[in-house]
């Protein structure tokens, strides 16, 4: 089967009393035209678990038939007003869901069975917007509704709504331009966002949210269940090789390890941290090697055409191409084990029913002062470390003292909803310490591989001036990098901070 085709959508549903005409939106947001409406006739089955997971992660999973756009529908959240859909054919069982729609939520459905729990009948009367030019702005449509939800017991319900979807090549700033034409004529934003969620109503349980007075448990698991869902969207983005979603896979595996080691006295989870290691670990290789090349590749830019001897761009995209192809592959096949299901299973169990401590019975803004102060002990002890040390050994020291800052800071993340103001300072401070100790980083990283392309355009019959050249830059540049951190490691030891951090 064709890959799922990708569009993205800007909408916002209404209220409308029953028996009031369709609003006119001739002059607003270039609005010249409105066209009369097109009937069409849609019939859609949607498929979740039978606990709905799908729909507590916002994602609605439907098989469409009637309208221009028959098949089936993965819509996937952006934003309050934005979602992507991927779009396949109909064809096949239409009672099976495509493998490949399957695999894509597999994060979110942690290998339950997709099954039918709902049927939605619509009525659509689509109005065309157009502009000036004839171009299509927005579709306007008047839906009415009749719904059909299973489980212990049926729901039937029926409505009328109506839709404002923006063209995909439109700017996303009118929908708030309509959105005021809208509610001037009658309208009023819908508190649904979807049609299915509205049939389902209180059957999908509400998100949790951080109470007035929380415990310091409370806060930690708030934090764990952010990162969680982070992972789970990307994990998505890595199987359709969307740009950046390594990186935001990787970013959210971190945050909730040093969560989990920063926080393991509140909450038992076991070995879910080790198992997030092994997977940040597969991850690795495809994003090192995007880092790596974007890299490279501006500084090659930096250097004048004259001392850029033969084919060196060319030689570098088949290198990375080899090495970015071997990366994607570990990561979708650690992606698509079972051992990796497992490490989803244990950080929705962590999330959904946390074992949580004595001590993370204690009011936040007492539970959560030692751990931080213990994340800010342990930066200041690995900065002492890298103190007199020279050559490679510097180069580990530091790097040990960035990801210590890291873990601090991730820290002063997590409690940020008890102590975001009185940390925002020492937080701020920490992060430059963390940034300029990553450019080091990706010095070394860089020399080294550096060192590796010369060997390899020299095997090739390349000139490797220019490899040799900017290996020379870059321990120049390691040099200013850490004169740049000891004025920003004073300003963490002097700087403003509350007196409890120490």
């Amino acid at each position: 089967m064709a890959a799922p085709s990708a569009v993205t959508e800007r909408e916002r549903k209404y209220e409308i009393v029953a028996g009031s005409g369709v609003p006119r939106l001739i002059g607003v947001g270039g609005v010249e035209t409105q066209d009369d409406p097109v009937e069409h006739v849609l019939d859609a089955s949607y498929y979740d678990t039978e606990t709905f997971r799908l729909a507590r992660g916002g994602i609605t999973l439907r098989r469409r038939v009637g309208g221009p756009d028959a098949g089936w529908h993965l819509k996937l959240p952006v934003s309050a007003d934005e979602r992507q859909e991927l779009q396949l054919p109909l064809g096949g069982d239409p009672n099976k869901v495509p493998g490949r729609l399957r695999r894509l939520v597999q994060a979110y459905t942690l290998g339950e069975k997709l099954v039918p729990i709902a049927r939605l009948r619509t009525v659509r009367f689509a109005h065309r917007l157009a502009g000036a030019d004839g171009g299509t702005i927005a579709i306007l449509t008047d839906d009415h509704v009749t719904g059909e939800v299973g489980g212990e017991t049926v729901r039937l319900d029926s409505w009328r709504e109506l839709e404002l979807e923006l063209d995909p090549s439109a700017d996303p700033g009118l929908l708030g331009e309509f959105d005021r034409a809208l509610v001037a004529a009658g309208a009023s934003a819908s508190p649904w966002p979807s049609k299915l969620r509205r049939l389902v109503g209180d059957r999908v349980p509400a998100a949790a949210r951080l109470g007035k007075k929380p415990s310091a448990g409370d806060v930690v698991v708030a934090a764990l269940r952010e990162q969680y869902g982070r992972l789970r969207r990307a994990d998505v983005g890595v199987r359709l090789d969307v740009d950046d979603s390594v990186h935001q896979m990787r970013v959210a595996i971190r945050k909730l390890r040093s969560t989990l080691r920063t926080f393991g006295a509140l909450v038992e989870a076991g070995p879910v941290a080790g198992e997030l290691r092994w997977l940040g670990r597969q991850l690795s290789p495809a994003r090192d090697t995007e880092v790596v090349e974007a890299r490279l590749r501006a500084q090659l830019d930096d250097v004048p055409s004259e001392l850029v001897f033969g084919p060196l761009r060319q030689f570098l995209t088949r290198y990375f191409a080899r090495e970015a192809e071997e990366g994607r592959a570990r990561a979708l096949t650690a992606l698509t084990s079972k051992r990796y299901l497992g490490v989803l299973r244990a950080l929705d169990a962590l999330v959904e029913e946390p074992v949580l401590t004595a001590a993370a019975r204690k009011p936040a803004k007492t539970g959560l002062r030692k751990p931080v102060r213990k994340a800010a002990s342990k930066l200041s002890r690995a900065e002492a470390a890298a103190r007199g040390l020279v050559g490679e050994e510097l180069e580990r020291a530091l790097h040990d003292v960035r990801k210590k800052a890291k873990r601090a800071r991730y820290a002063a993340d997590v409690v940020k909803p008890v102590y975001g103001k009185k940390l925002r300072a020492w937080r701020k401070n920490v992060k430059a310490v963390q940034g300029t100790l990553g450019e080091h980083q990706d010095t070394v990283v860089g020399r080294g591989v550096l060192r590796q392309l010369a060997v390899a355009g020299h095997g090739e019959g390349q000139n490797t001036f220019t490899f040799g050249m900017l290996h020379a830059r870059d321990a120049g540049r390691a040099g200013e990098l850490r004169e740049r951190f000891l004025g920003e490691w004073r300003r963490v030891r002097k700087g403003e901070r509350p007196g409890w951090l120490g």
